[in-house]
């Protein structure tokens, strides 16, 4: 089996970008080729997305197969909000074995903020756990002692947030999750680059990279939105009011504008390895926003 592209950029010098992209709520899956078809040359890999914030959608899994077959890198985002021990390291046996080797490990949203609030939550595991079944499957077992037949190796990482309100409580998980094998980070989304700055601090004593979110706003409506009903976003008051100033049907090209602002002075001060564009529906964009920011790598 290959290694994984993504991993070995990861052991560069080179400022990594990242994107997802949300697959479709049905079996049409001609958009979501679309936006792969744009962003696989223009980024480093792709994430897929798994149920996010708990709406059914098209399997991460099944994107992430998309994302290989039209020439790209993908990164499978696996909840463990929906799976058991068994389903997690079948579904993972699967993905390598069709060359999907990133995984990116979260512990899930709660099924009460989704479109099927009398779904039962699984977890019965936690990202944590997740992290550690990977590397016991690595070793040539499956959690149960039972050996394998043919040993996965994954490039893993996890999430983390440098601008919770309780940044104790994410160190500690941050430590945890290095503990148990993460290789990168994929942070929340960040909008105060002082909280940045000291969260970097602490990370750089650990052999692992840091890819910063960065949410491409649509509007101050949305921004407010997603405060109130997306878990762990904290759109600062600030960047409301100027999404706020944006002429009428032009919120979105002031949420390109502040995304391309914050990408550019994370590189040009160095404050970490890489960025994760996030740009909830309007992936089509990520192409204008790397090209604003000059991330737009000739190697890419």
């Amino acid at each position: 089996m290959a290694n994984s592209l993504f991993e070995e950029k990861l052991s560069s010098n080179c400022f990594l970008v990242t994107t997802e992209v949300g697959p479709p709520k049905g079996a049409d899956v001609s958009e979501t080729i679309h936006h792969i078809d744009i962003l696989k040359d223009k980024v480093d890999a792709i994430n897929v997305t798994d149920h996010q914030s708990s709406v059914m959608r098209f399997p991460s899994l099944g994107g992430c197969l998309l994302v290989k077959e039209r020439g790209g890198e993908p990164i499978f985002q696996m909840t463990c909000r929906d799976r058991n021990r068994l389903a997690l390291q079948a579904d993972l046996l699967f993905a390598y074995s069709r060359g999907v080797c990133n995984v990116l490990c979260l512990t899930g949203d709660s099924i009460d903020v989704g479109d099927h609030k009398e779904a039962k939550p699984v977890f019965d595991v936690d990202s944590v756990q997740l992290l550690k079944m990977i590397k016991i499957m690595e070793s040539g077992t499956d959690v149960a002692g039972n050996q394998l037949k043919g040993t996965p190796a994954f490039c893993v990482g996890s999430s983390v947030h440098p601008e919770a309100d309780v940044i104790e409580a994410q160190l500690i998980k941050f430590d945890k999750k290095v503990a148990a094998g993460a290789q990168f980070f994929q942070t929340q989304g960040v909008f105060d680059l002082a909280s940045l700055r000291r969260f970097m601090q602490y990370t750089s004593q650990f052999k692992v990279k840091i890819l910063v979110g960065i949410i491409v706003m649509a509007s101050a409506r949305m921004a407010k939105y997603m405060n109130e009903n997306v878990p762990g976003i904290i759109v600062p008051k600030v960047i409301i009011d100027e999404l706020a100033t944006a002429e009428k049907g032009k919120g979105l090209q002031k949420g390109i504008e502040i995304a391309a602002r914050l990408m550019k002075a994370i590189k040009e001060e160095n404050l970490c390895h890489g960025v994760h564009v996030m740009a909830v529906g309007n992936e089509g964009v990520v192409p204008e926003i790397l090209e604003m920011a000059e991330l737009v790598a000739v190697s890419r």
